[in-house]
């Protein structure tokens, strides 16, 4: 999070050793608070995306295992009636086995984007701000 230090202006007065010691505790002290409460936040999103994909990746096991079942009607419809009532039935079975395709395309893309499940911002974050606190201190 780089700008959140403090930079209160210095007017030509003097500060000790001590004061600017607790200063700069101070100043670090918050930037880890918010520093952790954004990984837990950008932490918080990966779950609910790995939580969205895992969900939609049930419901495609749900439709395909109906597809399943659908296919397995279609056998006897076509060996015990004629060509219409098959035929239906299958078309009835390609279109849930197409839904089943697209819900665990949908899932899978969601668990991608959901890992690694690292705070990749938050780790770019304290890394510019290391650079920024390494800058200043060889000043």
């Amino acid at each position: 999070m780089t700008g959140t230090i403090d930079h209160r202006a210095v007017h030509d007065e003097r500060h000790s050793v001590g004061e600017l010691v607790s200063q700069a505790s101070e100043q670090l002290s918050r930037l880890v608070r918010q520093e952790v409460a954004l990984a837990k936040e950008e932490l918080a999103e990966k779950g609910r995306r790995a939580g969205r994909g895992g969900g939609l990746l049930g419901a495609a096991g749900a439709v395909a295992y109906a597809g399943l079942l659908a296919l397995a009607g279609t056998g006897v419809a076509a060996l015990s009636l004629v060509l219409p009532v098959w035929a239906a039935a299958l078309i009835v079975t390609g279109v849930l086995f197409v839904i089943a395709a697209v819900l665990a395309a949908a899932g899978r893309s969601q668990l991608r984007r959901a890992t690694p499940p690292t705070p990749e911002e938050a780790l770019g974050s304290v890394r510019a701000d290391v650079e920024e606190i390494r800058e200043r201190a060889h000043r």
